[in-house]
């Protein structure tokens, strides 16, 4: 959390008493949302867990307030990040696959990251004197590119793991009868405007693509069927923009950066589904998420007369050249939904 980061407190007590006032207070419970390393330490195990020392300040103020307004401690898990950093686990632990050798912490063991997350916060909590508090998890998904190990295959294992997980209600080894009270699935759709601060796959999280299709099959209530993608959308007429070849592109290499810059190539991260276009595949690749995103406007195409608007959808493979969805005269939509959070809470920052 940086310096200038508001005091979580002062927003609780604010928001508090807004409630208060309009005598909502027992209907809606402030919350605010914490990343997992707000209480993870280099250990893999729970019992070790702690609120790190520099979040101290914050955590004084904002679990007695928690506490006496009876509000959920909530927490978003971050799986992949977690997966990446502890080198020495494997990724089935991640995935809720059954493993020979589960983590021993004393008596208790651990066969999925999600149990020894909760454990882990329960630990912290317990430590801090709020043994009791309740668990929301805020965030716990698994995003489909932008990343070794970001597919929609280990997605569709993640998710089908967590909510098979969940159904069990089998609670935690710290906590055998008491499961989080919620748990939230991130997310429905793709982001291309998020921050990619912790990782290139942050705008890779949604169960669907910017378009409402759905990239995997989970249970979302819908049982053995499969979920439904959006019908009758909506898109740009079949223009794509490329890199001219037939133009000396020894200078494209500023043209490349500045698409990047305003657009999303988070798909040719290492280990993303672009990572194999390879020069000047990838230049292309840039020009038209930067076409798509201007709504293939002529002019966003020109990139200092390098780049070409073609009729041949230049998609290799699982690397696809997205086309945009037209703007309606209230909303505009390109290569992905910007999603509108409305949350019953006080602020989302970030611990990372």
């Amino acid at each position: 959390m940086s310096p200038a980061t508001p005091p979580a407190y002062c927003s609780t007590a604010n928001i508090q008493r807004a409630l208060d006032d309009a005598k909502l207070s027992s209907k809606m419970k402030v919350v605010v949302p914490c990343s997992s390393d707000a209480y993870q330490n280099t250990s893999t195990l729970p019992s070790k867990a702690y609120f790190r020392p520099d979040v101290n300040k914050t955590m004084v103020e904002l679990l007695p307030f928690l506490a006496n307004h009876s509000s959920p401690f909530m927490v978003e898990l971050n799986p992949i990040l977690s997966f990446q950093q502890k080198k020495n686990i494997s990724l089935d632990y991640y995935l809720f696959q059954l493993m020979s050798r589960p983590i021993s912490d004393g008596h208790n063991k651990y066969d999925n990251y999600f149990d020894a997350s909760i454990d882990a916060l329960v630990t912290a909590l317990t430590k801090a004197g709020f043994s009791d508090m309740d668990i929301i998890v805020g965030r716990a998904g698994w995003p489909t590119d932008g990343a070794v190990n970001a597919t929609s295959a280990i997605a569709q294992s993640f998710m089908t793991g967590l909510v098979n997980h969940l159904a069990r209600k089998s609670g935690t080894p710290l906590r055998p009868k008491f499961a989080p009270t919620e748990t939230y699935l991130y997310s429905l759709l793709d982001e291309d405007q998020h921050s990619i601060a912790t990782g290139s796959y942050d705008r890779h999280y949604g169960i669907f693509m910017f378009d409402g299709q759905a990239k995997y099959h989970v249970n979302l209530g819908q049982g053995p069927m499969a979920l439904k993608n959006a019908l009758d959308v909506d898109y740009l007429p079949s223009k794509w923009c490329v890199v001219d070849n037939n133009k000396d592109l020894s200078n494209v290499s500023s043209s490349f950066s500045a698409a990047c810059s305003n657009a999303d190539c988070t798909a040719l991260s290492t280990g993303g589904s672009c990572a194999g276009l390879g020069w000047p595949g990838n230049v292309s690749f840039a020009f038209n998420s930067y076409y798509q995103q201007h709504d293939q406007s002529e002019e966003s195409c020109s990139f200092n007369g390098l780049g070409l608007i073609t009729t041949v959808d230049p998609s290799v493979d699982n690397c696809l050249f997205a086309l945009a969805i037209r703007a309606s005269a209230a909303t505009s939509f390109h290569p992905t939904f910007a999603v509108l959070w409305i949350l019953v809470s006080v602020c989302i920052y970030s611990l990372v």
